[in-house]
C-alpha cells in the first residue's frame, strides 16, 4: 500500500510510530501544504496517488490539497470537509447541540472588540471562533477583563461559553476508529496554566462518558479526533472542543490503531470501526494499551 501524511510535521510522534510499524512492506509519501513545490492533485496521474492519504494539517491550504486530493478519488482521513467543520468553533457547536450530545451552549460575535462593551453576567471564556495555532483561548471574569482581551485581539471573531466551575482538569479522550484513549491536562484556564498530561485508564473515566465521546464520530463523520471534556458537577460531562486528527501522543497503542485504520480505508476505500485485534498483514503486534474499542 502508498500511505501519505499530509504534514509539515512527518516527524510528529504519531505520524513517527506510525510510519515506523508501516514499513517497510508499505510505501510513506509525506506531502507538506507549506511548501510551494506541491505539484497541482489535478496535474498528478491516478498511478501517483497514494491509496490513502492521513490529513494531520488544517491549514487552509492543507484543506484545499486534500479537497483536490478527494476529486481525484483518494480517500482523505478525515475527509477535508470534516476537518473543516471542526475548523469553525460555531458551526461545531451548533452541529454537536442539534445532535444532543453536551456540548457547552456557545454564541458567536463577529469581533471581541465590538463585543466588549457588552456588561457580562458572569465569567466566560472566549475562544477565537477559527481554531488554529495560537488561537485565543482565555477567561474573562467582568468586564474589565474582557475589553483587555479586546484591546490585544479587537479584530478577532470569536464564540464566548459561560464559564463552567470545575476542578481545572480537562479530561482529554482521542478516538482512532472507535478506539478511545484519555489523559488529564490541567486546564490552560486554571491558575498557573498547563501542566503535564497524566495517564487516564478509561474504568476511571465517569459512567456514560464514553458514549457521547464516541458519538461525535458518527455526528462529525471522523474517524480520528479528540473531545476535550470538562467534569460540570457530579460526574456530567460537557464537551467544550472537537479537535481533529489531534496528536494522541504518548498513548500505547495509538500508532498501531492509526496503522491499521490506514490499511482498512486504502484497501477498502471506506471507514471500517470493525475491532482490529486480529491485525492486519504488515503491521507487527504491538504492546496491548489503555485504549478501548467502541461500538
Amino acid at each position: 500500500m502508498r500511505i501519505g501524511l499530509i504534514t509539515s510535521d512527518p516527524g510528529h510522534q504519531l505520524l513517527a510510530d506510525t510510519t515506523a510499524l508501516l514499513t517497510p512492506r508499505h510505501e510513506m509519501v509525506a506531502v507538506d501544504p507549506a511548501t510551494d513545490d506541491i505539484a497541482p492533485p489535478d496535474a498528478v496521474s491516478p498511478r501517483a496517488l497514494a491509496d490513502v492519504y492521513l490529513l494531520k494539517a488544517r491549514t487552509p491550504r492543507a484543506l484545499a490539497l486534500a479537497h483536490a486530493l478527494e476529486r481525484r478519488g483518494a480517500p482523505v482521513v478525515n475527509s477535508a470537509a470534516a476537518t473543516g467543520l471542526c475548523q469553525d468553533r460555531t458551526a461545531m457547536a451548533e452541529l454537536a447541540r442539534r445532535a444532543g450530545l453536551p456540548f457547552a451552549a456557545t454564541r458567536t460575535a463577529a469581533t471581541l472588540g465590538g463585543m466588549a462593551a457588552e456588561p457580562l453576567g458572569g465569567p466566560v471564556v472566549v475562544k477565537s471562533r477559527h481554531s488554529r495555532r495560537h488561537d485565543l483561548v482565555a477567561r474573562a471574569d467582568d468586564t474589565a477583563g474582557l475589553r483587555a482581551l479586546a484591546a490585544a485581539w479587537p479584530d478577532e471573531p470569536v464564540v464566548v461559553q459561560d464559564f463552567t466551575p470545575n476542578n481545572g482538569w480537562d479530561h482529554k479522550l482521542w478516538v482512532i476508529a472507535g478506539t478511545v484513549f484519555a489523559a488529564l491536562r490541567r486546564s490552560e484556564l486554571a491558575p498557573g496554566g498547563r501542566g503535564p498530561t497524566l495517564p487516564l485508564p478509561l474504568g476511571d473515566l465517569p459512567r456514560g462518558w464514553l458514549e457521547p465521546v464516541l458519538e461525535v464520530g458518527a455526528v462529525f463523520a471522523l474517524e480520528v479526533y479528540g473531545v476535550d471534556v470538562i467534569d460540570a458537577g457530579g460526574g456530567t460531562p460537557l464537551i467544550v472542543d472537537i479537535n481533529a486528527f489531534p496528536g494522541v501522543r504518548g498513548q500505547t497503542g495509538a500508532p498501531r490503531a492509526l496503522a491499521e485504520l490506514a490499511l482498512r480505508i486504502a484497501a477498502h476505500g471506506a471507514p471500517d470501526r470493525r475491532d482490529g485485534a486480529g491485525g492486519l498483514p504488515g503491521i507487527p503486534k504491538p504492546l496491548v494499551g489503555e485504549g478501548r474499542t467502541g461500538p
